[in-house]
């Protein structure tokens, strides 16, 4: 009847007249974050415009994922002679180890999925790999920087590449088209974070003989 009042649209067919800022803010910078890191994708694919240079992405992709640092690690802690060095590569390997772990517990509470334009040709991947944040190479390589400057006696060349080492890595995640720059930056500040905790937690003789009696 032409005097019937009509039925209500459902919420989420009513438009938002007053959304938040705050609402507005992050879609802003997600729609930034997204366009950015495509722009940014350019070793993404053979045809990308530096296509050429992906293979060598691809190494430098090796050098910071967690299989390799963890049998490095493992390695030289079971041919290591010396008490002090062991304290080192035990400790470096607990951070490895709380690494992967932080890393797969967030990536599979917030899946949030890959990049469209990565390939999924990947070295060595486990179920939650096929989720984007955080990045674990960021993570992983600001950890390791910030343990080797700190453990080891290096000079000063040595420490600039070690930072240009963790920067490197980190920038080649979005540049092969693995990861969008919030995944990164993210991975940096938890690499960071992660490294107060294993500092807090440092596994000495004292504190963990049982560990230090196997080796």
């Amino acid at each position: 009847p032409g005097g019937a009042a009509a039925a209500p649209l459902p919420e989420e067919d009513c438009m938002k007249l007053n959304p938040s800022f705050v609402g507005i803010a992050l879609s802003s910078l997600l729609a930034i974050d997204l366009w950015a890191s495509k722009r940014l994708g350019v070793c993404a694919g053979e045809g990308s415009a530096w296509g050429s240079a992906r293979p060598l992405m691809k190494v430098i992709e090796v050098s910071g994922h967690g299989i390799p640092w963890l049998l490095g690690t493992f390695y030289g802690l079971c041919q290591s002679d010396s008490l002090a060095a062991r304290e080192v590569l035990l400790n470096l390997l607990f951070a490895l180890l709380l690494d992967l772990v932080m890393v797969a517990v967030v990536k599979g509470l917030v899946k949030r999925p890959r990049p469209t334009h990565n390939k999924m040709d990947m070295f060595v991947t486990i179920s939650v790999d096929k989720y984007s944040f955080p990045s674990g190479h960021a993570t992983r390589a600001a950890l390791v920087c910030r343990f080797v400057l700190r453990h080891l006696v290096l000079a000063i060349p040595l420490r600039v590449l070690v930072v240009l080492w963790a920067l490197i890595v980190s920038i080649s995640r979005v540049m092969l088209g693995r990861h969008n720059m919030t995944d990164v930056l993210f991975g940096l500040l938890l690499g960071y974070v992660l490294y107060g905790v294993v500092e807090h937690c440092w596994l000495s003789p004292a504190t963990a003989p049982a560990l230090f009696a196997l080796w």
